[in-house]
């Protein structure tokens, strides 16, 4: 590969903590651009992902008590993205100073224009947003009325007020940082919710969630944390233990341009770029946790809703306690010195418990080879996901995965992951029954209590090959392998279907107007579609 780098370059590399190597195998990556994985059929319902039974969920039930008493569990929160896809719709009216007049606006609207019928909407339910009192507050400080201005018409000052650092600035902000519900006498963050949503399943006096951010937002999160902090000691004595990382810029990756080098911009520079969420399983090992349930940032209820979630968070709490115990406890026995039973207990647990594809000649193997490829198999971490019956929402989905000899392997599957353009594989993605809703408790110690280094787990050829611009310039960027995709590929893995109401993102705005993240005096009228 022809590829020189500058004085410059390198010092840059240096800095952030990149090597010349690793961006020459990123653009041998980017080069290639076709990391396909082979879907050979959707995970349903007992082939692939379990229904737990009542006797089951006595047991982990126990099993969560027992663990949270004794404080092992831990939350993570990547809430390092701008709420940019959420407020997008406006985003994109905002720079149409046009349809922003009444009568254009109108006109748009009548001719079902997508994003003028969004801002119609968003006018006309102002009001039942959690953010509209902030909102016209800070007009107000400014000598505007929030009314005033949208009977007159001045709908760009509306949206300045809005999106931009003039205002409210939610058009820059985390979404972890903005009002998602409200209650009598407050509003919460998305980042409140999700404190509070951990003192009913983490099980201690002080739970741990940690939140991967920006640094740019460090000071408001700080802030934010403090606020929260004291009204929670103030109101029940909980003391939350919130703790914040950064995705390291060693994790960036290079863009390349549509010939295939290394993009550089106006001034010449190599452009790095964020690489996804993939690269926070760094932040997940550098936790050195024992018990820890991963969940996105939006997918939080009010307190009335939250009864649902919290049991069945506790479900699978209780499901990783019981295989972890099994998994450690098999290979125990299997490193002990009377090792030979145990390879028969492992094997049948691994085949009905774990649904592990054995290799074909596994039972003609010496009883010492079938050892070692039990103990490769088990000696990993272990992650339980809650799985939503598919209701049509983005994102991704459970799988068998085929592997380059032929093997089967459970996996959470990105669209992108996948060559749409293969019928056989289009007709397998759209016969996908469930969803992933980021609803994972992962078990991140081997049997010996020892942290496992997370990065020996991915596979690195989960990669994703975006399409990006950058000031009017096409350019192909790398995303890492996802968080609870490729990096994840390795881990054993179990899915469980939990219900519909466990899951309720807020991807769009307009999520903030569905029952379910209004007040619970509107929300029976909302329902009934009023």
């Amino acid at each position: 590969m022809n590829l020189r780098f500058t004085d410059a370059d390198h010092a840059r590399m240096q800095r952030m903590g990149i090597t010349a190597d690793s961006v020459i195998d990123q653009i041998g990556m980017l080069r290639r651009s076709d990391y396909f994985v082979r879907l050979n059929r959707p995970c349903t319902l007992f082939d692939g992902i379990r229904k737990i039974s009542d006797a089951d969920l006595e047991k982990y039930m126990g099993l969560h008590a027992l663990a949270s008493a004794k404080g092992r569990f831990t939350k993570f929160v990547p809430a390092s993205g701008a709420a940019t896809r959420m407020f997008q719709s406006l985003l994109n009216i905002f720079y149409l100073p046009q349809y922003l007049e009444k009568d254009e606006l109108h006109k748009r609207v009548n001719q079902g224009v997508s994003i003028a019928c969004d801002f119609n909407q968003f006018v006309d339910k102002l009001e039942r947003f959690p953010f509209a009192a902030a909102l016209r507050k800070a007009m107000a400080c400014d000598g505007h009325n929030l009314e005033t201005v949208v009977q007159s018409g001045r709908f760009r000052l509306l949206l300045e007020y809005l999106l931009t650092e003039r205002g409210i600035n939610y058009g820059n902000l985390p979404k972890a940082m903005l009002l998602f519900h409200s209650y009598p006498g407050e509003i919460r963050t998305a980042f409140e919710e999700q404190l509070r949503d951990s003192l009913e399943y983490l099980g201690v006096d002080r739970p741990g969630v940690h939140f991967t951010i920006s640094e740019d937002h460090q000071t408001g999160f700080l802030t934010l944390e403090g606020q929260v902090r004291r009204r929670w000691a103030k109101r029940c004595g909980a003391t939350f233990e919130a703790s914040f990382s950064f995705q390291k810029s060693s994790t960036n990756t290079i863009a390349m341009d549509m010939k295939g080098m290394p993009f550089r911009d106006r001034l010449g520079r190599l452009l790095f770029r964020p690489a996804g969420h993939g690269a926070l399983i760094e932040n997940l090992r550098d936790l050195e946790a024992d018990l820890i349930y991963i969940k996105n940032v939006d997918n939080v209820v009010p307190d009335r809703l939250k009864g649902p979630v919290h049991f069945w968070k506790k479900a699978l709490g209780g499901c990783l306690v019981s295989i972890e115990n099994s998994v450690h406890s098999l290979l125990r026995r299997l490193s002990g010195p009377d090792w030979g039973p145990a390879v028969r207990d492992a094997s049948q647990f691994c085949s009905s418990e774990l649904l592990v594809n054995f290799p074909a000649p596994f039972p003609t193997w010496p009883e010492d080879q079938k050892r070692s490829f039990l103990l490769d198999t088990l000696n990993r971490p272990i992650r339980v996901c809650g799985m939503v019956p598919n209701s049509g929402e983005p994102g991704g989905a459970p799988f068998w995965v085929e592997d380059e000899k032929g093997g089967l392997s459970l996996q959470i599957v990105e669209k992108p992951q996948v060559d749409l353009n293969s019928p056989k594989q289009s007709t397998v993605w759209n016969a996908s029954t469930h969803f992933n809703p980021v609803d994972i408790v992962c078990s991140v110690r081997d049997f010996e209590g020892k942290p496992f280094d997370l990065k020996k787990f991915v596979d690195p050829e989960a990669v994703i090959i975006t399409r990006k611009s950058i000031d009017g310039t096409d350019l192909h960027a790398l995303e890492l392998p996802g968080l609870w995709n490729g990096a994840m590929a390795r881990w054993i893995t179990v899915f469980i279907e939990v219900p519909q109401t466990t899951f309720n993102p807020v991807k769009s705005i307009f999520d903030l107007l569905r029952p379910e993240h209004q007040p619970e005096d509107l929300a029976p009228a909302l329902t009934a579609g009023q």
